[in-house]
């Protein structure tokens, strides 16, 4: 739930992104943008909602349920003919299931923090994952940044450390969730790209697109996250609490499901329509609203030294995004 790009593949909330194949519809920059905000803004406002006004106790379960309903949806359009899947092969499985396991850690630990942090912080200690991501980049791939690049990530550590200093409704269960999903994020992108062109090379159209991806990875997620939720014990909570007896209830865990996919194709159509530089700026760009709108919507205690810390680190992510267009420049 972090918006970065690496080498053509971008994070956001746990979902991948690769470069579309849809055809371009003119002058919908501004819709597809647009379309992009709301979605994962209100993807990240509806888990908070499910997990702390409702109280509820399985993050594995809600993560399970929502990636239930996007591969559902995924099925269903590939049934229909309009989208194009690759077939889900035991090769193909093979390759790809080492990644998965970091995609389902890096889901569920962020739905741990969500749960003991609020949005504005887990929004600035994402971008830890920057640093982490950057860190690696350079020891395992040889690659080097630019001093612009470097500064950046300084202040979004300074940003995080003051931030969490000055929180006033602190969590250590919840920060150390949200730095133990820092460090799956980063391995996610550091092994994503690796894996894909893998993939790709045992796939039946030597491709792997955009629908293909969202199908192989919530797909391979259920048994995974089902074994998950028997093992912290999800199971008896699920059976004993009055939550699922409620169909308001399921009605907001399936928009969080519904939310999480549509992410997918907004991206997909966003970017597409504009391009990685603009998509990144963004996505940076959008966690400014995202923040005050989990400060105002959930009541979140707040002192004006944090105000100002989540503030500096909200302009870091995008001072980071600036500095990493230049580069690639």
């Amino acid at each position: 739930m972090k918006s970065y790009e690496h080498d053509g593949v971008d994070l956001e909330d746990g979902k991948t992104r690769d470069k579309p194949t849809l055809r371009k519809i003119p002058n919908q920059a501004l819709l597809s943008g647009l379309a992009y905000c709301v979605s994962s803004c209100s993807m990240i406002l509806v888990n908070k909602f499910v997990l702390s006004s409702y109280n509820f106790n399985a993050g594995i379960f809600l993560m399970l349920y929502q990636n239930f309903v996007s591969v559902i949806i995924v099925m269903a359009l590939s049934l229909m003919g309009l989208i194009t899947t690759e077939p889900l092969t035991l090769r193909l499985i093979k390759v790809w299931f080492p990644v998965n396991v970091i995609f389902v850690g890096m889901l569920i630990t962020s739905m741990f923090s969500l749960k003991y942090i609020n949005v504005a912080m887990v929004t600035v200690l994402k971008n830890v994952t920057n640093v982490i991501t950057a860190v690696g980049e350079m020891y395992l791939f040889n690659k080097h940044h630019d001093n612009k690049v470097w500064l950046a990530l300084f202040l979004m550590i300074i940003s995080a450390v003051s931030g969490g200093i000055t929180d006033l409704s602190f969590n250590a269960v919840g920060y150390a969730w949200q730095i133990a999903n820092c460090f799956l994020t980063a391995s996610y992108s550091l092994t994503l790209r690796k894996t894909m062109d893998t993939a790709k090379q045992v796939t039946q159209s030597g491709n792997l697109n955009e629908f293909s991806m969202v199908l192989l990875n919530n797909t391979l997620s259920l048994p995974l996250g089902l074994i998950l939720s028997f093992a912290f014990n999800e199971i008896d909570y699920l059976y004993n609490t009055p939550l699922l007896r409620l169909p308001s209830f399921w009605i907001v865990m399936t928009l969080s499901g519904l939310l999480g996919l549509a992410i997918s194709f907004t991206s997909m159509w966003f970017l597409h329509q504009t391009g990685a530089t603009t998509y990144s700026l963004v996505g940076s760009l959008n966690k400014i609203p995202l923040s005050i709108a989990g400060i105002v919507l959930f009541h979140v205690p707040t002192s004006l030294q944090n105000s100002a810390s989540i503030l500096f680190g909200l302009v870091a992510g995008v001072v980071f995004a600036r500095a990493k267009m230049r580069e690639k420049s």
